[in-house]
């Protein structure tokens, strides 16, 4: 079995791109805290490639930004590639079949809180049969996300 969740703040802003076939695939990197602290007291973090398809990536195009909590399940994928100076280069990543946000719409970024834990109800979105995002009626075109 091959599954992971993750929660985590986004690192920087997601990057959506569209293939050449037409499927929307999105790029993020979430930084997730450790459950321990170092020998300084200190927690440290660790920062998790995210890939999301389809309507997972448009969602997280849409709704996150740096800062932003996030709730990730997927599966880990290794593959690898040949640099341009002819190097075979490796890379690990997380492919998203869910993504929620976990940042209230009324609560500012979470960037310098990484124990930060919202209240609110999340959003979610998945590459699965299930809805992909909120009803056309429910989505409040103001929303600061």
């Amino acid at each position: 079995m091959n599954k992971c969740e993750l929660t985590g703040n986004l690192t920087k802003d997601p990057e959506l791109k569209t293939t050449t076939s037409g499927l929307s695939v999105c790029n993020f990197t979430i930084a997730v805290s450790r459950r321990f602290k170092n020998q300084n007291g200190e927690r440290e973090a660790d920062f998790i490639p995210v890939v999301a398809w389809k309507q997972t990536a448009e969602f997280v195009a849409k709704y996150l930004r740096k800062g932003n909590r996030a709730g990730v399940v997927g599966s880990i994928q290794t593959r690898s590639y040949d640099a341009q100076d002819g190097t075979r280069r490796y890379v690990t990543e997380v492919i998203a079949d869910e993504v929620e946000s976990l940042t209230p719409k009324d609560q500012p970024r979470a960037e310098d809180d990484p124990g930060y834990v919202p209240p609110a109800e999340p959003r979610r979105a998945a590459q699965s049969a299930k809805p992909t995002a909120p009803p056309a009626d429910e989505i409040d075109e103001d929303l600061p996300f």
